[in-house]
């Protein structure tokens, strides 16, 4: 693997408006690594644990007992959607406290990982054997057929969500980031020339999953809206 890069749990709101001041962190010892629209990530210690502490700050623009609601209710969710993913045999990270009244979540820190969309990037540009990557999309196919059979949405599923444990070549695969809790197109837009790769995945995907037929035809629709504004446009 040439040119990866480490992550952790949470890219949402990553490349959106964020709030422009950072507060303070919501532990001490806690260092700021990303600041997205909807929260702030910290790395760290909790309990002597390698920590990401995911921190939702308020919108200025809502009224503040609606934030409140909708900021706890969405920390909430997220939690609930983590834990149902480990239950259900799907790696996602500990989570390991969860902090109502600042709406902060403190998640194992998969220290060393890479996204797989920096992964895939790497693989082509280093010129690498890829059939590595066919392997790749057959266990990401796997993991949402899972995930949907247990009735899970992620809502923001993209190849910036769903991490490799290090090393990345054994392909041990972690989704991150339930904040806005179906296979999409966004696989498409973020890689292009993997047409070929996403035929795999949704193979596997239609193979493994107990509850594909709706997930397919939606995804069917969703394509041949793209075709007829094709040929309009």
């Amino acid at each position: 693997f040439c040119g990866g890069t480490m992550a952790g749990p949470g890219a949402e709101g990553q490349g959106a408006e964020a709030e422009p001041e950072a507060a303070a962190p919501p532990m001490r010892g806690l260092q700021l690594v990303q600041q997205g629209a909807e929260a702030r990530l910290y790395r760290g210690q909790f309990l002597g644990r390698a920590t990401v502490a995911k921190l939702r700050f308020p919108k200025r623009y809502r009224h503040p007992v609606l934030e409140e609601r909708l900021s706890r209710r969405r920390t909430a969710q997220e939690a609930r959607s983590l834990m149902r993913c480990r239950r259900a045999g799907i790696s996602a990270p500990v989570v390991y406290f969860v902090d109502y009244v600042s709406n902060c979540i403190y998640l194992e820190d998969i220290v060393g990982s890479t996204t797989i969309r920096d992964y895939i990037f790497s693989v082509q540009q280093c010129g690498k054997d890829t059939s590595s990557l066919v392997h790749l999309v057959e266990k990401i196919g796997e993991v949402l057929a899972r995930m949907h059979d247990e009735d899970l949405i992620h809502g923001d599923l993209t190849t910036s969500n769903m991490l490799l444990r290090p090393p990345a070549e054994k392909l041990d695969l972690v989704l991150i980031d339930f904040g806005l809790s179906f296979v999409s197109k966004a696989f498409l837009s973020t890689h292009p020339n993997t047409e070929t790769l996403f035929e795999v995945l949704l193979k596997r995907y239609t193979a493994t999953s107990k509850k594909s037929s709706p997930v397919i035809k939606k995804l069917d629709e969703v394509r041949l809206r793209g075709r007829k504004r094709s040929m309009v446009g």
